[in-house]
């Protein structure tokens, strides 16, 4: 098995053997959600970096399920962007021109309580992607395929390695892009096998990294994403408690410019059910955006961004 798969079964999955970890004491415990709709899967090398005893830690709240997920707020719903509505296949989705994003696992290397996936009706047993392919082969105007899920890495090399040999077939795809958090959780799964990958195909590869916190990245982190010497980008949620402060959001995106990763999008949240308690008013993220252009360059400052159901492309805010 490789040594990455095995890192992932060190991923924390049950909520009291987290909260022994984390030291927590019985005030605290008892905020904890224990059977969550949304099952706790936080990768071990993240736990490590957590403060002790503390619910507030930037990155244990992106993971931890706490009982107020449960209150019921008006307007915030299963589906916030209306995946299902834009489905051509239960794996296939096209939103906007010019590009299609495959669905191509459920599974994670974690799961982010404010993921707006978190609902979604996967379908398991997919092995090729006969269906989803002919789509592609058959619509001309698609240049560009996004990988997404779940997360795309958690396919093996093998699995990865057949779809893009596939894809690369189809004529008039040039554009392949990779949506993952693998590399925060476990850096060990950019192998040396995933990167030959990305260097043998066509299809010009590109790599956005899911990160919102400058406390997620380090060495280990920069050193793997930039063994596949692919354009590098990064996405950003807007969360409260987590970088809602013009500094943090600074340290993070210096950090990712310095290290050849250019900030792409900074999301407003996507109002999906559980998550109503990590919203940030758009006035408020404005105001960041604006603070931030006046100290960073402006490469360093990703487009804040809202998803708007039935939108032709996402909307600036």
């Amino acid at each position: 098995m490789s040594s990455w798969r095995l890192l992932q079964r060190e991923n924390f999955t049950h909520i009291d053997k987290l909260a022994d970890f984390l030291e927590l004491d019985p005030e605290k415990r008892a905020k904890l959600l224990k059977a969550p709709p949304f099952p706790l899967n936080f990768p071990k090398r993240l736990a490590e970096k957590v403060v002790k005893n503390s619910l507030s830690d930037p990155i244990l709240r992106q993971f931890l399920p706490v009982v107020e997920e449960m209150e019921e707020v008006a307007g915030f719903l299963s589906d916030p962007v209306c995946d299902t509505s834009f489905q051509k296949t239960a794996h296939l989705l096209q939103k906007y021109g010019g590009r299609a994003l495959l669905i191509t696992t459920s599974a994670c290397v974690m799961n982010c309580r404010f993921c707006f996936r978190q609902n979604y009706p996967y379908e398991g047993g997919v092995k090729t992607f006969g269906k989803e392919l002919e789509i592609l082969r058959n619509d001309l105007s698609i240049h560009e395929v996004i990988l997404s899920g779940g997360d795309p890495l958690s396919l093996s090399d093998e699995k990865l390695g057949e779809l893009i040999d596939a894809l690369e077939k189809i004529p008039h795809l040039k554009l392949l892009r990779f949506h993952s958090r693998f590399p925060i959780g476990i850096p060990e799964r950019i192998t040396p096998k995933f990167v030959t990958l990305l260097k043998q195909t066509r299809l010009q590869p590109v790599f956005v990294l899911h990160t919102n916190h400058p406390s997620e990245l380090d060495e280990e982190v920069f050193a793997a994403l930039k063994k596949m010497g692919v354009p590098l980008l990064s996405q950003t949620v807007l969360l409260r408690g987590v970088n809602d402060d013009a500094a943090t959001l600074k340290e993070l995106f210096l950090q990712l410019a310095t290290n050849g990763i250019l900030p792409y999008y900074l999301h407003q949240l996507d109002r999906v059910k559980q998550a109503h308690h990590f919203e940030v008013p758009i006035g408020k993220g404005k105001e960041l955006i604006a603070a931030l252009r006046k100290e960073l360059p402006g490469y360093a400052v990703p487009t804040y961004v809202q998803e708007v159901a039935h939108k032709p492309h996402k909307t600036p805010l």
